[in-house]
């Protein structure tokens, strides 16, 4: 090897040596590595924290509005305007679906009326006799009524929500995606006025 050659490489090592010691760059390198996973990150946990505001607004509204319910001067309309205008100050343009469900007592709440299932196939049909307990002229499933009934009456007051989220997680969710919260009260009305009976007039499934 020549002079010329030896001189060269010792040229090329000096310059691989300062090369791996020049620090010049390393951090906007760290941060392009290590952003995109805080940013998600981050992303994530504002999504959680607003998903978890949201659900204990959702909940303190339908509490507060299935308790005023129990009162003979309750105004349901008024309460489901409330909730909705709750949830809305959360989750903007979000859909509200609210349902109540009126029973004789709390053992009835999801209770099948009753009726004589002769083929066991636990439904009403083929000429099954039934008892019209919520009188509605027709068998089912679940006995209650709706609407906020009557005195002395359980009532299951449940909202549901749809939304999307505020805080889309990149790589997870995208503004297409939607969430669904649900929560649901149970209360007894105040003894107002005499409970109605249940019905007693039979009828026959088709």
């Amino acid at each position: 090897m020549t002079e010329g050659s030896r001189q060269a490489v010792r040229q090329g090592m000096r310059a691989l040596r300062a090369l791996s010691e020049d620090r010049r760059g390393v951090t906007i390198i760290e941060f392009a590595v290590a952003g995109p996973v805080l940013i998600i990150l981050l992303m994530g946990i504002f999504d959680l924290g607003h998903m978890a505001y949201v659900r204990a607004v959702l909940q303190g509204g339908v509490q507060q509005v299935a308790r005023n319910g129990t009162l003979e001067i309750a105004q349901t309309e008024a309460g489901d305007a409330y909730v909705r205008k709750l949830v809305e100050g959360v989750a903007p343009g979000a859909e509200v679906e609210i349902a109540r469900s009126s029973y004789f007592d709390f053992t009835d709440i999801a209770r099948a009326e009753a009726w004589n299932d002769k083929n066991n196939n636990d439904r009403c049909d083929d000429g099954e006799s039934y008892t019209d307990e919520n009188k509605n002229g027709h068998w089912d499933a679940d006995v209650g009524k709706s609407g906020n009934g009557g005195a002395n009456d359980v009532v299951v007051y449940t909202v549901k929500v749809t939304y999307t989220p505020v805080f889309p997680v990149p790589g997870l969710t995208d503004l297409s995606t939607k969430r669904t919260l649900t929560a649901t009260a149970v209360r007894k009305n105040q003894p107002y006025a005499l409970q109605q009976a249940m019905g007693s007039t039979a009828g026959i499934c088709k």
